[in-house]
């Protein structure tokens, strides 16, 4: 009898990869697979030689990169020494996921699906390209794509005599098994918060606890949109970045959706648990501490302000003790039902908080045991560093648009990371927020004499505050800057620095206020009028542009 083993590894930034990859995972159970579902960076990939059956789903991001958690496989994958026969053993299938209003439409699932081609794999369909400018987002490729899989895969692999494939009416058993601990053990969330001091270089796994030093609105107050300039203190971190790099920053849910949530499903936040994983060698999430609090659970790790996939509605009907929610809830998690779910959740962007309010008959009877798997862990988000080391060292700045903004829901919809930084006061003691640094897209000449023009329109002015300061300190002049904004007077971001640089002869400033006049004016303008001086630099300079929105 052939070993029946499955292994589907994913490559995901915002994680619907690893969404759709669980889903295939659970597909794979119902039809008795023995199956893995890893990261690809997280899998030892020189085993991948002796894998039989393999299916990829992947992201593409920005202009055809691949995801952050497959960029070492990607790089391994296209060594020029492997041997053309190192995958012959291997049946596979790649499933990609991207938007084909960019022009590298699902670049790396295509290319992936070559590069496995040529060392040998034997594919089992031709590659999918999921699109989420369909009406019906990728799903409308996923789902007969997956169909024809299934077909295909059984041929090979059939059902072992005797068994047959679990009705999707039966709710597969949980990932992990919740064990509460005794009453007794009264430790608080209190020594959880703070991380152990990192000995590497802080990464997503070990997130450096900086001290928030100042939290300053840079918007006028009468301006619609509140933007800061947030300073984080990272001495003794060991993090080091130059002009162009990002910083990824931790989110956490606040304390009164925290409440609702635990009230809504009868959960006592202060209750500690140990996770155990129902099938030996799946690994425990990295980021949650054992044991953990139900507080910190939901605080740090649980995204339940989210807008859900279908999938948590696919899961919630298991748990459903009421058939008009049930049904609902079915619908949701249908093909048909589609669109429906789209004006439902994703159109007016309702959170999943807000959804478990609407089936309430449901959301009292969940299990535990299924949070993990029912609401995904909350992402780190990526902000541009808008300082340089050199002009304030052991610090990093941020510029922060806060988001806030209205859809057919009565209550305006709010950014996670975002609200929660700025409700952040340094003034009330001592605050810190988990974070780390990345290499950013963004790359500036070594060479003094190359001028560099810069595009940066409202916070996009950020990476070009690092490296205007960088540049300043090293005593280079060649710095043009257009900025844009709404007006003069309410968002003029970092207005003094800028001027006061232009006074010492370190930068050339153009301004674009688009509603300061009757007519609208944006930076385009300012680049047209100034075509002269920007073909000066472009053709006798050999200037570098770089735009950032």
């Amino acid at each position: 009898m052939v070993e029946r083993k499955l292994l589907i590894l994913y490559g995901s930034q915002t994680g619907t990869a690893q969404d759709t990859a669980e889903r295939i995972g659970r597909e794979a159970k119902r039809r008795h697979f023995q199956c893995r579902v890893e990261a690809l960076d997280s899998y030892e990939v020189a085993n991948l030689i002796n894998e039989p059956l393999v299916v990829f789903v992947c992201a593409t991001t920005g202009q055809g990169d691949p995801p952050d958690n497959m960029k070492m496989f990607w790089r391994f994958l296209f060594r020029k020494n492997l041997p053309p026969s190192s995958l012959c053993q291997m049946d596979y299938a790649v499933l990609g996921l991207g938007d084909s209003s960019y022009p590298k439409f699902n670049f790396v699932a295509k290319k992936l699906h070559k590069r496995v081609l040529q060392l040998g794999g034997n594919p089992l369909l031709p590659v999918a390209l999921g699109d989420d400018q369909h009406d019906l987002g990728p799903d409308a490729v996923v789902d007969p794509w997956l169909l024809a899989l299934w077909d295909k895969i059984l041929t090979l692999y059939p059902l072992p005599p005797g068994l047959e494939i679990i009705s999707p009416d039966v709710c597969l058993p949980p990932k992990y098994t919740l064990h509460y601990l005794a009453e007794d053990s009264s430790h608080h969330d209190g020594g959880l918060l703070q991380p152990p001091a990192p000995r590497a270089v802080p990464s997503e796994l070990h997130p450096f606890a900086a001290q928030v030093v100042s939290n300053q609105r840079v918007t006028a107050e009468s301006h619609f949109q509140d933007v800061r300039l947030i300073e984080f203190d990272v001495t003794g971190s060991g993090i080091t970045f130059s002009a162009g790099d990002v910083v990824m920053i931790q989110p956490q849910n606040c304390p009164e959706d925290v409440q609702q949530f635990c009230q809504l499903l009868c959960l006592d936040p202060d209750r500690r648990f140990v996770l155990k994983p129902t099938e030996p060698g799946t690994s425990l999430p990295a980021l949650l501490p054992q044991p953990c609090t139900i507080r910190y659970l939901v605080t740090h790790y649980l995204d339940i302000s989210c807008v859900p996939r279908r999938s948590f509605f696919e899961l919630l009907s298991y748990f459903s003790t009421n058939e008009l929610e049930r049904e609902k809830l079915q619908e949701f998690s249908s093909a048909q039902g589609q669109e429906e779910l789209y004006s439902y959740c994703n159109r007016p962007r309702r959170t999943t908080l807000e959804a478990l309010w609407d089936f309430p008959h449901t959301t009292c009877a969940i299990p535990p045991d299924y949070l993990l798997e029912l609401i995904p862990r909350i992402r780190p988000r990526a902000f541009s560093i808008a300082s340089s080391t050199l002009a304030h060292p052991d610090r990093i700045q941020i510029l922060m648009a806060v988001v806030r903004y209205k859809t057919r829901l009565s209550k305006p919809r709010r950014g996670l990371c975002s609200t929660w930084l700025a409700s952040l006061d340094p003034e009330q003691g001592d605050v810190r927020v988990p974070l780390w640094v990345k290499k950013g897209g963004m790359k500036f000449p070594a060479d003094p004499d190359i001028p560099v023009i810069m595009i940066g329109p409202g916070t996009g002015v950020a990476p070009f505050r690092a490296v205007i300061q960088e540049r300043v300190a090293q005593g280079r002049r060649g710095n043009c800057l257009f900025f844009g904004c709404r007006q003069k007077s309410k968002d003029f971001y970092c207005q003094a620095e800028w001027e006061e640089l232009v006074t010492k002869g370190f930068l050339t400033l153009f301004t674009a206020f688009s509603r300061d006049q009757e007519e609208k004016v944006y930076v385009q303008h300012r680049i047209q009028e100034n075509r002269r001086l920007v073909w000066e630099l472009l053709s006798r300079g050999n200037a570098h542009v770089y735009l950032a929105g």
